[in-house]
């Protein structure tokens, strides 16, 4: 802030000294072609002598004008210029020149010179305007490419991070699904190999049984036909009674028949419950295994895709990040030119269009002057070849 306001209270300054220094230039003008308007050579008249006199003593104080003036603004241009013009004034008419054409030529040099440093200063303008403009457009263009860029890349690492996450619990629950299908299928073959084993032994049983029944029932049926013949042939007979002989125990073979029967029953039970419980249990795993299965298939697919993307997004952010640098290289490139363009064109204690202005009053300034000079002179060289209206002749 502090800056602005000197900048702002130099550019104050610089614009009341040209004023002044126009006004002194103005001032100077005037003198001089009041010194020119009646300058004669000493040889011709009285009158020639005095003209020639004021001329001097006129010349002398436009010459301490620029001086002072140059001396107030700093101006070696100004300082030369008065130099020049007191050598002149001093000397040319010692030698026989005419004072008035050199001062001439020294103001037309003056013109020629801020002419010269107007167009460049034009040039200068219109290259600081040129590059100035292109180089904010250029600016503004970057800092929305990299704007955009640091916006894509956040949103793709921020994507990336999250498929990366989704991908390691997929596979995570990927692996737990077969460690689970695994754990099933050796409990399902240590089941059914227990169930085959079971089978085999209750079917054995069974049978077995079976053939016992079958034994007994045959052993013990015979006798009971026999014991019922032999009493009906002893009333037929009516014999004395036999000594006593072994006899089959046919009620405890038949109580034992009926055990067996009901162990038959019992195995053949124990077979169904066994098959029923190995159906279920079959059942069961198949259906698990069916759902672990698509669960597998789906997950896969997922585990995929989303791999896929992350691929692709790992070489957008490759490619994010190259623009990016290259944008924030070419940004720093233009922003140190911007700063030097500011510095150049910018930060100066008087703006172009008023150093315009000032420099187009000098040089109409100095046209002016230079007219009037112009206008001096010919009056001079009339009275040189003796038409000036009273002029005195030499005795």
């Amino acid at each position: 802030k502090s800056t602005c306001m000197k900048v702002g209270g130099d550019h104050e300054e610089s614009v009341q000294a040209r004023s002044q220094e126009l006004q002194m230039i103005a001032e100077a003008s005037k003198i001089l072609t009041e010194t020119t308007s009646g300058a004669q050579q000493q040889t011709y008249s009285l009158v020639q002598v005095a003209l020639t006199t004021q001329s001097h003593t006129r010349m002398s104080h436009v010459v301490s004008q620029i001086k002072r003036l140059a001396q107030d603004y700093h101006s070696s241009a100004l300082a030369q210029l008065a130099s020049r013009v007191a050598a002149v004034s001093q000397y040319s008419g010692q030698v026989g020149d005419d004072p008035f054409v050199k001062v001439k030529g020294l103001i037309q040099s003056m013109i020629d010179q801020l002419t010269a440093e107007a167009q460049a200063e034009a040039t200068e303008k219109a290259y600081c305007d040129e590059q100035l403009a292109k180089t904010t457009s250029r600016k503004d263009e970057l800092d929305e490419d990299i704007s955009k860029l640091t916006v894509k890349i956040d949103q793709a690492t921020s994507r990336s991070a999250t498929l990366s996450e989704q991908v390691r619990i997929l596979e995570q629950e990927l692996a737990a699904i077969a460690k689970l299908q695994a754990q099933l299928d050796m409990i399902r073959q240590q089941s059914h190999a227990a169930y085959l084993q079971s089978k085999s032994q209750l079917e054995m049983g069974i049978e077995g049984v079976r053939k016992a029944i079958g034994v007994l029932r045959s052993y013990y049926g015979k006798s009971v036909a026999l014991l019922e013949d032999g009493a009906k042939f002893e009333a037929l007979m009516q014999q004395p009674a036999l000594p006593s002989t072994h006899t089959k125990a046919t009620g405890a073979g038949n109580g034992i028949i009926g055990i067996l029967e009901v162990s038959e029953a019992d195995f053949a039970s124990s077979l169904s419950v066994l098959e029923k419980e190995e159906e279920d249990s079959q059942t069961g795993y198949e259906k698990i295994t069916h759902e672990n299965k698509v669960a597998t298939v789906v997950k896969e697919q997922a585990v995929k895709y989303k791999t896929h993307e992350l691929s692709t997004l790992k070489k957008k952010l490759a490619e994010y990040n190259t623009d990016l640098d290259s944008a924030s290289a070419e940004h720093a490139a233009v922003l140190q030119y911007f700063s030097q363009l500011q510095e150049r064109c910018i930060a100066k204690p008087e703006a172009y269009e008023t150093r315009k202005a000032r420099r187009e009053k000098e040089i109409a300034g100095l046209k002016e002057a230079l007219s009037i000079l112009e206008n001096d002179t010919a009056f001079l060289q009339e009275k040189k070849h003796g038409k000036m209206r009273g002029a005195l002749v030499p005795q």
